[in-house]
Parts: structure tokens; C-alpha cells; sequence
């Protein structure tokens, strides 16, 4: 598979078997992402790759946690702006409409979107995930180092012939992931990705991407 394959390949799968992913290919996978940049090549990520008995007991713990409605945990960083202007907003509703439809559900059920939220927790049946940490005393251009990783591993993924999903709801169970894995207390959990191989028979949409003439600018003097 070769790299615009990757890209274009490359899109968040929410059903997995679980067929296991060989620990050297998440070897191989994590030390190839290694040499993804970073400012002065600071490394600014700690990554937990989880498999086994340890991501079955944070599914069991933040599943609960879900269950009996318990409120997310106080949030150490902002998903998205409070309010989302245009065209963010706009890509943002188009994504959700993609989504539900293709579930069936439609958008005044919230009893639905709930409950299909609720496979987060669950990694949606993959049997392998990363939880991505950053030392909260990064900056902004870090917090852009950590996303320029996980898009590598993304990519080597899908060179292994698998799919990931990223997963920033796992920061509203951050306790819950700490709970098993005992980070130092100076990491912010940034983000969760579900990995392995896809579900075929489940399905899914893929969202579109705006025109390149919405966010790309050509100065070339012509």
C-alpha cells in the first residue's frame, strides 16, 4: 500500500471483529511512528498501547461508569471552540447527519445517539487501543506534535491492513483509563484509538472533505 492509498484509505472505522492484532505489528507499527516530527524533535508523546485483560477492565470500568450515568470527568482541555462558527459548524452537522443516518437514527433521537455513543467505552469491539498522554505543561505547537504522530500511526495502520478510530470522548473517562494504567500525574490524556480489523459485514459511511478550494490558498504568481 503505498502512502496516498494510506491517506485516502484512511477513515474512522466504528466496528471491529476481534481478531487479535500480533504484538510485532504493534511493534513495528509504534517504532516507525517513532520518527514522526516534532519542534526540536521534543517527542512530546507517552502512548499506552492496551490489549488483553488491562482494556477489557477499562471498557468494564468506563461501561459502568456509562451505564449508571455518571457524569464525565472535570475536562482538562476543550474538544472544540463553545461557540463553533461557520464552516466549522456546517462540517460538524454534516458529520453527524453521515453518521446517524447510517445507523438508522435519526436526528431528534437522542435516546439512540446515546445509546450508539455509548460504543466509545466499548472501542467499539476492537481488541487493541492507544491512549495518548502529553505533559501538561506543553504548548499549542506540542499539542500539534501529538496530533502529526497519531496521524502516522494512523497511517502505518492502515499500511498493516488496519483500520483505528481516534477517540477524544476517552478524556471524558480519563479517570476511569487511569484507573488501570497509572499515568503520572503530570499527563493530560489527550486522546484514545481503537484499533484492528474492520467488521465488513457492519458497514459504515465515510464523510466527505470540502472543496480544496475552501481550504487551500495556491500562491504561485500565475
Amino acid at each position: 500500500m503505498d502512502v496516498y492509498e494510506a491517506v485516502t484509505s484512511r477513515r474512522a472505522v466504528r466496528r471491529f471483529t476481534d481478531r487479535p492484532v500480533p504484538r510485532e505489528t504493534l511493534e513495528r507499527v509504534l517504532s516507525a511512528a517513532a520518527w514522526a516530527p516534532s519542534g526540536s524533535n521534543i517527542q512530546p508523546w507517552h502512548t499506552y498501547a492496551v490489549t488483553g485483560a488491562p482494556l477489557a477492565e477499562i471498557k468494564r470500568r468506563a461501561g459502568e461508569r456509562a451505564a449508571a450515568g455518571d457524569p464525565w470527568d472535570e475536562r482538562e482541555y476543550e474538544m472544540y471552540p463553545p461557540a463553533l462558527k461557520p464552516p466549522y459548524s456546517e462540517r460538524r452537522s454534516a458529520f453527524g447527519k453521515v453518521r446517524y443516518g447510517a445507523l438508522g437514527i435519526a436526528r431528534e433521537d437522542w435516546e439512540a445517539r446515546r445509546r450508539a455513543a455509548t460504543e466509545n467505552w466499548n472501542c467499539f469491539g476492537a481488541p487493541a487501543a492507544l491512549f495518548c498522554y502529553i505533559d501538561r505543561d506543553m504548548g499549542r505547537p506540542q499539542w500539534a506534535d501529538v496530533g502529526i504522530y497519531l496521524q502516522t500511526v494512523m497511517l502505518l495502520l492502515r499500511a498493516e491492513g488496519l483500520h483505528s478510530c481516534a477517540q477524544m470522548a476517552w478524556s471524558e473517562y480519563r479517570e476511569s483509563v487511569a484507573e488501570v494504567l497509572s499515568p503520572p500525574d503530570g499527563l493530560i490524556l489527550f486522546c484514545g484509538m481503537s484499533f484492528g480489523y474492520e467488521d465488513i459485514a457492519a458497514g459504515g459511511a465515510r464523510t466527505s472533505r470540502a472543496p480544496l478550494d475552501e481550504t487551500v490558498t495556491f500562491v504561485d504568481g500565475l
